[in-house]
C-alpha cells in the first residue's frame, strides 16, 4: 500500500516543480527526484520530528491540492502544511499557509538566471551537478556554460567522463552526451558550453546567448575584488562568486546566517570555505543559546589537490610530503573567518587542521568555554532541534548513532552534521564534533548563494518559527510566541 501512494506522489511532485517551481520537502527534506523507496523514507524520517510518520496519503491528498492552485514558486513542505488553524478545512489552512504565494503565477519575478562555471575541478563539477539533477529547470539558476583551459585534444571527452563519474561521489544521476563539434556537453538535456580560456576578462558570454550570468569561480586564483572584477570585463557577466574565502572588501556569505549582507549593487561575492560554512551555524546557535567565552576549532580534514601524492617541493609548509601516506598539521582561517559570518565570534576562536588520508568528509572539534554550566544531555537536545525545527535545517544536521565514521557522510547536503554521542561538556567546557562533506555540503552552499545573488531564492512555506535565541534568558531556546520552559526550538528531546 505504502509503494503504491509514493508511486502516485512522483508524479504530482515532478510536476509542481517543474511546471510551478514549487519544491515538495517533508520537514526540509526535498522529495524531487526521489524514487518510490525515497518518498516513504523520507515520509518516515518525519518521526524524528512529530514521533509519527507522516501519512502518505496525507501528502497525496495535499500534492493534489496543490496541483490546483495558481502559485508562485516556493519550496512546500507539506509535512507542516495545513497543521495548523482550528475550526478550518483543510484547503482553509493551505490557502493560508499559502498566502504569499497565492494567485500570482503570473507574476513571477525572474525566470531562468544563467550561471557559468570558470573552473571545472573538484568544486566546479558538484556545483555543476546540483544544477543539472533535474534537468532544464524554468524556474531558476541554468547552467549555460564552463570554462576551462586548453587541455589538447580529446579533453572534451574526458571532462565530460570527470562529470559523468566520481570515485567518490558516485555515477551522475541522468544521461551526458557530447558534441565535440560544437564543443557542448548535454546533461539531462541542458546544453552547456565548454568555452577554452586563461583570461577571465576576455571571455565573450554574450556570443552565445548568455545575458547578466553569475560567474561561479572555483579556480581559488584571484581573491580579490580587483582580480575577481576582471571577470566582468566579459560580455554577458554580471556578477562573480567565489568558491574561496574573499579577500579585503569581498563580503564572505554563509548561507543561513548573513546572506542579508548583499545587496542589489554587490556584483561580487565569496561562499567563504568549507570549514567556515560546516562550523559557523553551530557555533552561532551555541553562543546565542550559552554564550561561548572563547574556543578552539582544529579540523579534521581530508586531503585536497593542492597537495603532493608522494613527496615533492611545495611552497607551503608541511604539504610537499605525500597526502596519502601522512598526516599533515597546516594552518586554516575558518576560526578567523568565522567572526565574519557571526561578529559576535570575532577574537574568540583559535584553530588549526590536521590534513588526513582521506579523499573527502572532513571533522571539526569544537573546544569551547561556555558562560554557564551545561550538560550534554541539555546541549544535544537543543542541536538536535535546531537541525530539526530551525530556520537552519538546510545547515545543521544532527545524528545520534555510535557506529557512524567518516564515509557515512559522504554526499551529506547540509553543511555540518552534528555527532551527538561525541558531545563532551564538563561544567562550563564543552566539546562538540561536526563532520562535513567539506565537497558537497559546500557545494550545496554555494548553489544556495548564487541563488540569493541572481534573485531566485524561493520563499519556504509554511514559513519556520525563527530563534529566539538570548543567553540571559532561562527561556531562550524556545520559539517565537512559545512559553517560557518549552523545549528547544518547540521539539521533543527523546528519540533519534
Amino acid at each position: 500500500m505504502k509503494l503504491a501512494l509514493a508511486e502516485a506522489i512522483v508524479p504530482l511532485v515532478g510536476r509542481l516543480h517543474r511546471d510551478r517551481g514549487v519544491t515538495a520537502t517533508v520537514h526540509g527534506r526535498s522529495l524531487v527526484g526521489k524514487s518510490v523507496v525515497g518518498i516513504v523514507k523520507a515520509h518516515r524520517f518525519a518521526r524524528r520530528v512529530d514521533d509519527a510518520e507522516l501519512p502518505l496519503e496525507r501528502t497525496l491528498s495535499l500534492l493534489h491540492l496543490l496541483c490546483g492552485l495558481d502559485l508562485r514558486p516556493a519550496v512546500v513542505d507539506v509535512a507542516r502544511l495545513g497543521a495548523r488553524g482550528a475550526g478550518a478545512t483543510l484547503e482553509e489552512r493551505v490557502r493560508a499557509d499559502l498566502a504569499p504565494v497565492l494567485g500570482l503565477r503570473g507574476q513571477r519575478p525572474c525566470g531562468q538566471r544563467d550561471v557559468v562555471l570558470y573552473g571545472f575541478g573538484r568544486i566546479g563539477r558538484l556545483v555543476a551537478r546540483i544544477l543539472l539533477e533535474h534537468g532544464d529547470h524554468p524556474h531558476g539558476l541554468r547552467l549555460r556554460a564552463v570554462v576551462v583551459r586548453h587541455g589538447g585534444a580529446g579533453d572534451l571527452v574526458k571532462r565530460a567522463s570527470l562529470l559523468r563519474r566520481d570515485s567518490v561521489h558516485g555515477k551522475f544521476p541522468g544521461t551526458i552526451t557530447v558534441d565535440e563539434e560544437r564543443e557542448t556537453i548535454t546533461a539531462n538535456g541542458v546544453v552547456v558550453q565548454v568555452l577554452r580560456s586563461d583570461d577571465p576578462g576576455a571571455v565573450d558570454y554574450a556570443a552565445h546567448g548568455i545575458r547578466e550570468a553569475l560567474v561561479v569561480d572555483s579556480t581559488g586564483k584571484w581573491r580579490d575584488a580587483a582580480g575577481l572584477a576582471r571577470h566582468l570585463r566579459s560580455p554577458g557577466a554580471g556578477r562573480v562568486l567565489l568558491t574561496a574565502p574573499g579577500k579585503g572588501t569581498v563580503k564572505n556569505v554563509v548561507h543561513g546566517l548573513n546572506e542579508d549582507v548583499l545587496e542589489d549593487r554587490d556584483r561580487i561575492a565569496s561562499a567563504a570555505s568549507c570549514t567556515t560554512n560546516a562550523i559557523s551555524p553551530v557555533l552561532k546557535v551555541l553562543d546565542d543559546r550559552f554564550g561561548v567565552v572563547h574556543g578552539h576549532v582544529e579540523t579534521v580534514h581530508s586531503f585536497t589537490n593542492d597537495q603532493n601524492l608522494i613527496d615533492n617541493f611545495h611552497s607551503g609548509d608541511r604539504r610537499g610530503r605525500s597526502a596519502v601516506l601522512n598526516m599533515v598539521i597546516t594552518e586554516t582561517g575558518a576560526a578567523r573567518a568565522v567572526g565574519k559570518a557571526v561578529p559576535q565570534l570575532a577574537g574568540k576562536l583559535t584553530g588549526n587542521a590536521i590534513r588526513v588520508p582521506t579523499p573527502d568528509v572532513s571533522l571539526a572539534i569544537l573546544h569551547l568555554q561556555l558562560s554557564r554550566e551545561v550538560t550534554g544531555e541539555e546541549v544535544n537536545a537543543f542541536l538536535r532541534g535546531v537541525s530539526l525545527s530551525s530556520p537552519l535545517q538546510d545547515q545543521v544536521d544532527y545524528v545520534d548513532s555510535p557506529e557512524v565514521v567518516s564515509s557515512d557522510f559522504v554526499g551529506t547536503r547540509t553543511t555540518g552534521v552534528v555527532d551527538g554521542r561525541a558531545t563532551i561538556a564538563d561544567g562550563r567546557h564543552l566539546v562538540v564534533y561536526v563532520w562535513y562533506d567539506n565537497e558537497r555540503g559546500y557545494s550545496e552552499q554555494v548553489v544556495r548563494v548564487a541563488e540569493v545573488m541572481q534573485g531566485v531564492r524561493r520563499p519556504v512555506l509554511p514559513p519556520l518559527a525563527p530563534l529566539v535565541l538570548d543567553v540571559r534568558r532561562p527561556d531562550a531556546a524556545a520559539p517565537a510566541g512559545a512559553p517560557a520552559g518549552a523545549p528547544a526550538v518547540g521539539v521533543p528531546v527523546s528519540g533519534g
